[in-house]
This record gives C-alpha cells, structure tokens and sequence, in this order.
C-alpha cells in the first residue's frame, strides 16, 4: 500500500492548498505533505534494498502496472528529496514578491501535481501509461513556467510544450513500434520485465526503430542536443524552486525512462543501444560546454549545465557495463541534488540583486553574503571540483571508461568537462567577487558599499543549508544503503 499513498499524499496535498486557508498555511501545507511523501519514499527504498525488488499490490491483477526496483526506488527517492527541499525554499521565495491568495494557492496546487506526475513515472510499470504521465509533467510544469504572466514567462511555457508535445508523438509511435515488435514475437506483459523477457523473440528492426523514436521524443523533454532548445528559456523565466524541480528531477525522471530501455536492447545482438547513447551523449556535453562560455542569464547558465550533465549521463550507460553503469547512478544522483542547489542560489542572486542577467551582477558576496558564498558553492559543485558529489561521480566514468579501453571518447568526455568547468566559473567569478562596470580601473579596493546588506529569507537560508549537506557528504563519503541501491539501479540498466 505505501506507492499508492506515496502518490495520493501530493494529490491530497494539490485538494487541501486550494481551501481557502489564511495565506500563510498555504505553503505549509505542500512543505508537511513533501516531508511525510520522503519519509514513506525513504522507507520504500530500504525495504527494496532488503527485498531486491518490490511489487506493491492492491490486488494481484494490478502486477502489471505497479512496481518498483533499485532503479525505480532511487529515482522515487531523488523526486521526494529534491521536491522538499524546493517546497521549503518555495516559502519564503514566493512570500518576497508578495502573490494574492488565488495565484499562491495556484502555484502550490501545480506544484503538487507536478510532484505526482514525477513520482508516478518510476512506480508505473506499463510504458504506455508512464507516457501519459510523462505529458502530464509537462502540463503541470508548463503552468509553473509561466507563473510570473510576463511576456517572455509565457513565450517560453509555450515554445516548451509545443517541443515537448512534438517529441511525444513521436516517443508515443515509438511505443507503439515497440508493441508491436512485442506481438510479433509472440507476445507477453507489456512492461518492462515483459519487454525484457521478450526482446530475443522481437524482430529486431521493429525494436531498434522503435528505440531510436524514443530516445529522439524524450530526449526533447530531457534536453539532449539538439532537442534541447526549449530547455534554457523555461529555465530562465520559470520561479527558481520550480528550475530546481525542473532541472534537478524532471529531466532525471524522463531520462530514467530511456534507460529502461537498454536492458530490451542488450538482449539482441546488434542493436546499437550503447553507440547510440555515446553519440547523443557526447554531442551533448560537447555543445552544452561551448554554450556555457557566452551564455548571458545565469539562470540560462545552470539551465545548459544540465544539457552537459544529461549528456554525460547517457554517454556513461553507453560506456558500460557495470562501472559505468553505477557511475551513471552515482551522476543521477549528484546532479539532482547539485543542479537543485545551484538553481537555490540562483534565486537567492536574483532576490539579491533583482535581475538574472550575468553582466549586470558585480560584488554579489557584499551585497549578500550567503548568496555570494552559495553560487560559489554551486558553480564549484556543478563544475566538478573536488571533494564534492559530481566530482566523484565523474571521476568513476571517466575512470571506467579508460579501464575498458574507450580513449577517445573518455579523452573527449574529459575535455568538455574541463571546458564546461571554467566557463561556469568565470561567469561565477565575475558575478560574486567582480567589481561594477562603471568602476574605474585600479580602483576597485575604493568601490562604495551597498547601502545595505541584503538577507535571504529564513526558508531560503533553510533550504540552502539542507541542500548543500548530500553535495558535500557524497562527494567523500557514500553511506552504505546508498551504495546497495545505486549498485541495485545499475544492475536494472544491465540486466
């Protein structure tokens, strides 16, 4: 019973936040109810690591829709804590510019449907369904994208829903290509263990059609190049928290649907998969470095990061097998809490300083000295410095795909990381420690201070300090229950 609370808990919470409460238990509400869904997630996933696998059932007709193992249990997990975090940072966020009643009650109802359609795509079972609810993401988000009403809000809410509309028709005839390869093999469960079980009987032309119109539709809503398009504009105008569940989960949680495909692929010889996930993944990263270094917003900053980080993603699962397969898990997991952070203090900057342009922020550490320390952090983060979570994560890929003699494709992996690591440092530096640009040369030690310091609200400080604790710990340390699951998740990919 506890995956179907786990996506009733949001719903109810998207029923209780449009009673007309006293404005301020609004967010509360949305806060109590993302803490107990992470707390019964929690519980989930040490019960899969303990069982290898778990199907939750309310009957046993409904084996074939619901189900979860170490890949669908960590992703669950990332969705739940991410989703927290950004709803207590929501708080104080939204109460700074001061929304009616209506509109903040609106934000919290999308915001926890938006949570359900996320967390429904790992427990689902059968792919058909999980493509419904990957399209209700993207309404739900469509509506957070545009919140702020400004004329480039909904000019980007709108290029991102007719992209992603785009790629699901196609993703859904590749559903349907792989139905039918499925039926030409004689048939079975149409799941993910059923395709699995299948995929030496399928035709193996159907299935490879099949696999390349999935990963070209949902590669639109995870932002692979050059689908990616959309992805820096939403970014861009949609309220930080809801950029840190865009970037920091959504794109994990399509991206999450792709992989379960490779399992379906490995089981016929010749299929490509794995060539196929280097070459989008590569070109990727590749373009998403260069973007960094003449990017203007920085909010577009951190947007074409997670373009490199989807990249380096995919092109980890095709590296594999098993190291890079679990360096791909151990990836999921520091981008999300990482890209989540950093999109904090992206919204921490812009309260701060009131604009997003990269330009028009100079001496950011004197006028907020938290939100000068945390995009430091989360550039330094993002970027890969060690002894923080990416680095690690990195370091695992780019180790395994030297050991299993891939040079030219780790060398170039290295390079475009090297490259996307000082483009969003040099935007950070000049943000946080440069001086004005009307300042005259060699006087920056004479540049006037701020009339006053500005200081974050308590939510905000809150949610960047529980954000910043898993970017620190797992870049030195990886607590075993973790390591049990991600090695559990790779497996899922392998298998």
């Amino acid at each position: 019973m506890s995956v179907i609370i786990i996506l009733l808990l949001p719903l109810a919470a998207a029923l209780l936040v449009c009673v007309p409460f006293a404005k301020r238990w609004v967010a509360g509400v949305t806060v109590v109810f993302c803490l107990a869904d992470l707390v019964l997630v929690a519980r989930l996933a040490q019960r899969v690591v303990a069982t290898g696998a778990l199907t939750e059932l309310l009957d046993p007709a409904w084996s074939k829709w619901i189900a979860v193992d170490g890949l669908s249990a960590l992703i669950l997990l990332l969705v739940a804590l991410v989703g927290t975090t950004a709803a207590i940072y929501s708080v104080g966020y939204m109460a700074h510019s001061n929304p009616e009643p209506k509109k903040l009650r609106l934000y919290h109802a999308n915001y926890n449907l938006f949570m359900f359609s996320m967390l429904a795509i790992p427990v689902l079972a059968e792919p058909t369904l999980i493509w419904i609810v990957v399209e209700l993401t993207t309404l739900c988000s469509a509506l957070l994208v545009s919140f702020d009403n400004t004329r480039e809000a909904l000019e980007a809410a709108w290029k991102y829903v007719v992209l992603s509309l785009m790629g699901a028709g196609v993703a859904l005839f590749g559903f349907l290509v792989l139905f039918a390869a499925m039926h030409a093999g004689g048939g079975g469960t149409y799941t993910w263990a059923g395709l699995v079980t299948a995929a030496p009987r399928m035709p193996p032309i159907l299935l490879q059609t099949a696999f390349l119109l999935i990963l070209i539709g949902l590669g639109t809503k995870v932002g692979l190049v050059p689908m990616h398009t959309w992805l820096p504009d939403a970014h861009s105008q949609a309220p930080s928290p809801v950029c840190a569940l865009l970037s920091g989960i959504e794109t994990t949680s399509i991206l999450y649907v792709i992989l379960r495909l490779f399992p379906v692929m490995q089981a016929v010889p010749g299929a490509h998969a794995q060539i196929w996930a280097l070459v989008l993944g590569l070109i990727s990263v590749g373009t998403a470095a260069f973007l960094l270094l003449q990017v203007t917003d920085y909010k577009r900053l951190f947007a074409f990061s997670t373009v490199e980080h989807m990249g380096i993603i995919l092109t980890a699962i095709g590296l594999g097998p098993s190291a890079a397969d679990y360096g791909a898990m151990q990836q999921i997991v520091a981008h999300s809490v990482t890209k989540s952070f950093c999109f904090f203090a992206a919204g921490a900057t812009l309260l701060a300083m009131g604009t997003r342009e990269i330009a028009a922020v100079r001496g950011l550490i004197r006028r907020s000295p938290l939100a000068g320390a945390a995009l430091v952090f989360g550039g330094l983060a993002i970027g890969g410095a060690p002894p923080l979570a990416v680095f690690l994560s990195e370091f695992t890929i780019l180790k395994a795909g030297l050991a299993q003699g891939y040079y030219l494709v780790t060398g170039l992996l290295a390079i475009f990381i090297v490259i996307a690591f000082f483009g969003v440092m040099a935007h950070v530096n000049r943000m946080v420690f440069g001086a004005p640009a009307n300042a005259a040369p060699g006087q920056h030690h004479s540049e006037p201070e701020p009339a006053a310091t500005f200081r974050l609200p308590f939510s905000c400080r809150l949610a960047l300090i529980l954000a910043a604790v898993p970017v620190l710990v797992l870049g030195v340390y990886i607590p075993q229950p973790l390591h049990n699951l991600l090695t559990m998740a790779a497996a899922a990919v392998t298998r």
